[in-house]
């Protein structure tokens, strides 16, 4: 019997008892007890022996004395460590023993907060009495375990903190399993792990704190490690009739198997969960708490709780941690050299040899596209804004010394700073081109690159310029076209790409410039009139003929003829 000198409590008393564990932010652990409490929810509080003497007067104060409010024995408790179950089974016991119209026993912390009026919480369990909601997960299929070790932590010893002996118990894990030293599970224990959230029936929690061989379990489960997460999990399989294995409380996990925080931007978020408590909530997230502790959550049209609503939302965000935002670079979400994500921010083309062969051909497909085309963004001397700018959007300078420094940066700071607007420039084998940035662009999903190869001859043969060494020039030119095809054509290469030779594009232009022009523009593919005007091209079998006498056979333009 209880002892408590406080009055029995009234008639009223809600079929849902509140048990809180905590150790930190007393004063918003205040806020939600009071919120449990004007619904005539049973609380019983365990606070971390950790706290000192004057912060748990003053939690005490805060609270007042309330005919429905307990504390219940404390427990110095430390992460992964036997205490937490203690505290749980302590305060647990006495909301039994004080609280006889207690059906349902929600276990929650001082950092989680109600999405959803109480009297909705207490009218769905009572449709629900038998049933107990608890993650109950075989360990053979606890896929979701972080940290190294799933069946090992019910069959080696852990007498030591995580926490506060890293490197020893690392080491003595190790040890163990060195020596094959093990320890056998008590039969008929079948280990189950899950959330250590539950909502557990007053039948089943009563069933667990008086079962028989409880002292026996509770030597056993006192040097496993993290218990909380096992204890009860396990044992509600042994005393149960009607296991529902999932968790009322909304807690959502990082990769690292830490709780994701809310913050007060997550507000709509929690509210689209439809769940009745979310966990774990940042102490100055005012607005959550302003919110969810009102009657404003009474105001929505009562549904069933549905955390894989939002789910989504959280496999959003653990790719972006892992993986970084599509073509945003920066210390803290660089992304990984292998993943899938697109490499830029947005879709874009490369155009190879497409200005050497048609005069004004940026003009052209501006005009046709109603889209700003660059030039040779890549060219030696500088970079070819579109109309000519030396500063482009995201304060991106046509400085090649500057693009040069880092040219695949260089590339994806000018996709991320033109977002919403396809970018179009010409690329060929005397721009500023090597292997890194080949690649970049060849593995990167937004690019679109077409290629008509051989065409970095012609402004030569057109003498557009003059080189000292016209065959070494050329040799040049061509060995690092062939080098940049042979990338695009890798098996490794995940771009749209397309590669002509100069005498296949020419057979039928005007298809494969629709065809180019329409992938990446689909609303003027039907309407694409008309090419650009085709360079001059007389003499220019009698020059590549010129070129193989000398010595230098065009690879690239071998079977070119007019």
């Amino acid at each position: 019997m209880s002892t408590d000198p406080r009055p029995a409590p009234a008639a009223g008393t809600s079929s849902l008892g509140i048990v809180m564990l905590c150790h930190t932010a007393l004063h918003r652990a205040a806020q939600v007890a009071r919120f449990w409490l004007a619904a005539n929810c049973p609380v019983v509080i365990h606070v971390d022996r950790a706290v000192s003497a004057a912060q748990m007067d003053a939690f005490k104060q805060d609270l007042g004395n309330h005919p429905l409010l307990r504390f219940s024995a404390r427990f110095r408790c430390e992460w992964g460590t036997w205490p937490i179950v203690a505290a749980t089974q302590a305060a647990s016991d006495q909301m039994l023993r004080d609280f006889a119209q207690v059906e349902h026993v929600l276990l929650t912390s001082g950092a989680c907060i109600p999405l959803r009026p109480a009297a909705e919480l207490v009218d769905w369990l009572a449709t629900r009495r038998d049933v107990d909601f608890i993650e109950s997960v075989s360990i053979g299929h606890a896929a979701w375990i972080k940290g190294g070790l799933s069946e090992e932590r019910f069959t080696l010893h852990f007498p030591l903190s995580w926490k506060r002996h890293k490197w020893a118990f690392d080491a003595l894990v190790d040890i163990q399993r060195r020596f094959g030293i093990s320890r056998a599970v008590p039969r008929p224990l079948q280990p189950h792990m899950g959330s250590q959230w539950w909502c557990l029936s007053r039948k089943t929690l009563q069933g667990i704190l008086t079962h028989p061989k409880r002292a026996r379990y509770d030597r056993y489960f006192k040097g496993t490690w993290i218990p909380d997460e096992s204890y009860f999990q396990t044992m509600v399989r042994m005393v149960s009739d009607r296991i529902e294995s999932r968790s009322l409380t909304l807690v959502k996990f990082d990769r690292n198997g830490r709780p994701n925080l809310f913050y007060d931007d997550h507000l709509q978020l929690l509210r689209r969960s439809d769940c009745f408590v979310a966990r774990k909530l940042w102490p100055d997230a005012q607005a959550l708490y302003d919110f969810f502790l009102s009657d404003h959550p009474a105001r929505e049209t009562p549904v069933d709780p549905q955390p894989t609503k939002i789910d989504r939302y959280f496999e959003l965000a653990a790719k972006q941690r892992s993986d970084g935002r599509a073509g945003l670079y920066m210390q803290s979400r660089f992304p990984l050299d292998d993943s899938a994500t697109a490499k830029t921010a947005a879709p874009y083309s490369v155009f190879c040899g497409f200005q050497q062969l048609f005069r004004n051909f940026d003009f052209w497909l501006g005009q046709t596209t109603n889209c700003r085309v660059h030039g040779h963004i890549f060219a030696p001397e500088k970079v070819e804004f579109h109309g000519g700018a030396q500063v482009y959007h995201g304060a991106i300078s046509n400085s090649a010394a500057l693009r040069d420094y880092n040219p695949r940066m260089f590339l994806a700071n000018l996709i991320w700073a033109t977002r919403g607007e396809r970018q179009c420039f010409s690329y060929n084998s005397r721009d500023a081109m090597t292997p890194d940035l080949n690649w970049f662009m060849a593995t990167d999903r937004n690019a679109q690159i077409s290629v008509i190869s051989g065409c970095f001859i012609l402004p030569l043969f057109r003498g557009e310029y003059t080189v000292d060494d016209v065959l070494g020039h050329i040799g040049w030119l061509q060995r690092r076209e062939q080098d940049f095809i042979a990338i695009l054509q890798s098996k490794w290469a995940a771009a749209d790409i397309r590669v002509w030779t100069l005498a296949e594009f020419l057979e039928d232009p005007q298809r494969y410039l629709s065809q180019t022009v329409g992938a990446a523009f689909p609303d003027v593919a039907g309407a694409l009139t008309g090419l650009p005007e085709t360079m001059p091209l007389d003499g220019f079998e009698d020059y590549l003929a010129h070129l193989r006498n000398l010595g230098l056979p065009p690879v690239l333009l071998q079977d070119y003829k007019r």
